[in-house]
């Protein structure tokens, strides 16, 4: 009977024990989030304003796209409502198969978009503080001050692993991963050129990789499965994914003006500032959730989408992962452009007039980034050309 007690005694402590640890699990576990495909509105019963969008960036398309050998994606929405859709080229530009809505295109820099709103995501759900330091989640991260937010905005001061990695010797045989940059920061710190924190506007592609890295540490998962289960999965998005180096042989390859393919690199697995591969439709659904008030809240968007850089006068800006006009009228655009190898791509939002316009190519083309004039329909932006990256 005793032996029995004792049985007893020790079940119910082990069972009490293994319930607070499942129980600690899911508490800290990332939250999941719930289904909330965005609905994409087909070109039907259109008003008056939604057929001058259309004909404008039918225009734009002629006399800037067709004329140049565009190979990719391009597509215009006004409230939901697709007004303009057209596929151009081939898969491997000359020959393969004709790209269609079904083609993930490398989205370069635009990638950047959602790493920062997968941060911001972590900070609306009290994971993480955007403005602590860096140091508080990367373990030996070498630079005092730096805080998140610095790096959300490029006024970290880090240099750009893309400039520095074989200066400083790394083997451009060898892949590199985040990982391994943040380790090489550390070991390199004294060689690297760092400035001052907070200081000034620096567009760095590390400021990302970084990022990616936190992002990891907080969800207690990769970033690839972070995206899928945060963004693509309950967004709907199921041509969007984040590359992985074997996936080399199976994503759509990119080509010089020439037509001469561009071959993967040393850098092509760092992920967090370029990686994300997507489509036009899928970029609208994208859209369609930031500015549908249910991912995220309105105090996260106005974080997002305001200014932290005006140690020069202009209309330039950067906010939290978007490049930013913000005009006179009081109008903003909010917008990212990419180029990685022969990616190019233009991702712009116009919330003032509801107004969404996406590029996706995979041969370099630089008329691509004059996709902006479309906005010339509208009052209070007029016309811009930059072709920032």
């Amino acid at each position: 009977m005793r032996k029995f007690i004792i049985f007893i005694l020790l079940f119910i402590f082990f069972s009490a024990t293994f319930y607070t640890v499942d129980k600690y699990t899911v508490i800290k576990e990332y939250p999941r989030i719930q289904l909330i495909t965005p609905t994409i509105i087909e070109p039907i019963n259109l008003t008056k304003d939604e057929i001058d969008l259309g004909k404008a960036s039918e225009k734009f398309y002629r006399e800037y796209l067709e004329k140049t050998r565009f190979n990719g994606a391009m597509l215009v929405a006004k409230n939901g409502k697709i007004v303009f859709e057209k596929y151009a080229g081939y898969t491997h530009v000359l020959k393969g198969e004709p790209l269609d809505s079904s083609i993930s295109f490398h989205l370069a820099s635009v990638s950047k978009t959602f790493t920062a709103m997968g941060i911001l995501k972590l900070w609306q759900d009290k994971l993480l503080d955007i403005n602590d330091e860096v140091r508080n989640y990367l373990q030996n991260f070498p630079y005092e001050g730096i805080t998140i937010r610095d790096l959300l905005s490029h006024r970290s001061g880090l240099p750009n692993y893309v400039h520095f990695m074989e200066k400083l010797g790394w083997d451009s045989h060898k892949i590199l991963t985040n990982n391994q940059l943040l380790e090489f920061i550390i070991q390199n710190r004294k060689f690297l050129n760092a400035g001052r924190h907070n200081a000034y506007f620096d567009y760095c592609n590390t400021n990302y990789a970084m990022l990616a890295l936190i992002i990891e540490k907080v969800s207690k998962t990769n970033y690839s499965t972070f995206m899928q289960e945060t963004f693509f999965k309950p967004l709907g998005m199921k041509n969007s994914f984040v590359y992985l180096p074997e996936m080399q042989e199976n994503v759509l390859p990119s080509y010089k003006f020439n037509n001469q393919l561009e071959k993967f690199n040393f850098l092509d697995a760092v992920y967090g500032d370029k990686n994300i591969y997507s489509t036009v439709r899928d970029m609208l659904k994208w859209d369609l959730a930031i500015s549908g008030g249910k991912l995220f809240s309105n105090e996260t968007l106005a974080e997002a989408f305001k200014g932290y850089s005006y140690e020069h006068r202009g209309i330039r800006n950067y906010g939290l992962g978007w490049r930013l006009y913000e005009m006179p009228s009081g109008k903003k655009i909010i917008y990212h452009n990419g180029w990685w190898h022969g990616n190019n791509t233009v991702f712009s939002r116009l919330p003032s007039d509801s107004t969404t316009i996406i590029v996706l190519g995979n041969k370099f083309n630089r008329s691509i980034y004059q996709a902006k004039k479309i906005i010339g329909i509208y009052e209070g932006y007029g016309l811009q050309f930059a072709e920032d990256e």
